[in-house]
């Protein structure tokens, strides 16, 4: 139970009407967790208006009301208070509630398109192995040092995000490494929480369906290193170029990593095999168990907020080493008659090429690649027929099939795809709808030596069709036809 006045601090606010009730016992911004003496935040949604059920969180016990527009009528009991922004207002809030946390622990932020997920398991992996207690805030999952819970969001909303921050102090945790996705920092989502750093990993075409333009896409993810306090570094991906772009006006210490660019923290590609990379880092070789160029940039950024973050260079390097790849990122499966899967998460297009360049790069001449890949249902369908277009002019041979088409129908998102394709391409491309069957396909159309990319889940374990999650899995299908026993 906190008093209201203690907890409505740090954004700008009215208060309409007193209530009699100078106490809260929770807080909740959807009307059905609402308790007898909570207070209820009214959210303009991108689905929903919390507006619209403020009547309803009164009716089960709702003491004070932060909403955008006043409601006609509410008992005088209630406190109402009226403020320009409710999802700031719900980010301090929360804050402020779970006395925060965020202060109380080394916060560090990864964002940018492709590789938020490797990088922050890898260094919240790379911090456990050095002897800390850690969390990790991902796409994957939520982990509180040992304990593993699961993830529904790449960043949760204020409330959760705060709970879990608290508990991870109160279960000793020094470091915390989270994903840091656009949706949150436009939704307000890490408002208010206390960053050590912040790491950029690189931009390109993704969640335009929300943003609308890259340019917007662009600011969201610059307004997170903007928010960044003084005493915080901000390392940015200088290969990119949008990496400068990043922290221009930035208050946190600048850093940069890199592969070809100068920079704070430099690596050179030796060697890249499928089993691993060879890596000159900061003039020191040292062998990974991640594969790619995309990865050699993210073990850089990795290990360059690690030494930020005061760890010893050469330790850092030696378990770092160590470390197994992140679940469902190029992640490979040998079946015993020689044909090698990789399933990867990519599911925008440079993530889609980046992938396919990689395979491309470490395989024989003789090796055909058979790709198996879709598009998610109720977001950006521009990227539909890009996507396509890359699959099947890198790849030997191209499966089109579901990936979560949610509300969509999976014939219209691949026929969308199909129209980046030209007559040539399209005769080495086949469009399979349901996705165990295409994966089936694929396996059954290679050969010894062969490679099958699926690609668009990677760690997924469900299919998401008409609003309804059917559990399915990627490796489990592969495994499967494979005849693995796992």
């Amino acid at each position: 139970m906190k008093e209201i006045n203690n907890i409505i601090k740090g954004f700008n606010f009215t208060v309409i009407q007193p209530g009699s009730n100078p106490t809260c016992t929770g807080l909740a911004f959807d009307s059905r967790k609402v308790e007898p003496g909570f207070m209820f935040i009214a959210i303009k949604g991108t689905q929903t208006d919390g507006h619209q059920f403020i009547q309803k969180a009164i009716e089960r016990g709702a003491v004070a009301i932060i909403c955008e527009e006043i409601p006609s009528k509410i008992p005088i009991s209630v406190t109402l208070i009226s403020t320009p922004d409710a999802q700031l207002a719900l980010a301090c809030i929360a804050g402020n509630w779970f006395d925060h946390p965020s202060e109380k622990l080394k916060l560090t932020g990864v964002t940018g398109t492709n590789g938020k997920t490797t990088t922050a398991t890898l260094l919240y992996e790379l911090f456990e192995a050095l002897g800390y207690r850690c969390g990790l805030l991902s796409t994957v999952e939520n982990r509180i040092h040992q304990k593993v819970l699961s993830a529904t969001h790449t960043t949760p909303d204020p409330l959760q995000l705060n709970a879990l921050l608290s508990e991870m102090v109160e279960t000793g945790c020094d470091y915390v490494f989270m994903e840091v996705s656009s949706h949150a920092v436009v939704q307000h989502r890490v408002t208010g929480l206390h960053f050590a750093g912040g790491i950029f990993t690189n931009l390109t075409h993704d969640h335009l369906d929300y943003h609308k333009t890259f340019a917007e896409y662009l600011k969201a993810k610059k307004s997170f290193f903007d928010a960044l306090p003084p005493t915080a570094f901000a390392l940015i991906n200088a290969d990119d170029k949008n990496g400068n772009v990043m922290i221009q006006n930035c208050n946190a210490v600048k850093y940069r990593y890199s592969l070809t660019s100068l920079a704070d923290f430099h690596t050179r590609l030796i060697e890249n095999h499928i089993d691993g990379l060879l890596l000159q880092l900061d003039g020191t070789e040292a062998w990974f168990r991640l594969v790619g160029e995309f990865n050699a940039y993210n073990l850089t950024a990795i290990y360059g907020a690690a030494v930020l973050l005061g760890q010893n260079r050469h330790e850092v390097l030696e378990k770092l080493s160590a470390i197994e790849p992140v679940e469902g990122r190029f992640d490979t499966i040998r079946s015993a008659n020689g044909i090698t899967a990789i399933v990867d998460y990519a599911h925008t297009p440079d993530a889609l090429k980046n992938v396919i360049s990689t395979i491309k790069s470490i395989i024989k001449e003789d090796t055909r690649l058979i790709t198996v890949t879709g598009a998610g249902g109720d977001r950006d369908r521009t990227k539909r027929p890009v996507m396509a277009k890359i699959a099947a002019e890198n790849s030997d041979q191209l499966i089109l099939t579901s990936d979560n088409p949610r509300t969509e129908d999976p014939e219209t998102i691949l026929e969308e795809m199909r129209g980046g394709l030209s007559p040539t391409l399209l005769q080495k491309t086949l469009t399979i709808s349901n996705r165990h069957e295409a994966i089936r396909t694929a396996l059954a159309l290679a050969h010894k030596g062969d490679i099958v990319l699926v690609a668009g889940k990677g760690h997924e374990k469900y299919q998401e069709i008409n609003g309804i999650r059917h559990h399915f899995d990627d490796k489990e299908e592969i495994n499967k036809a494979f005849g693995n026993n796992v």
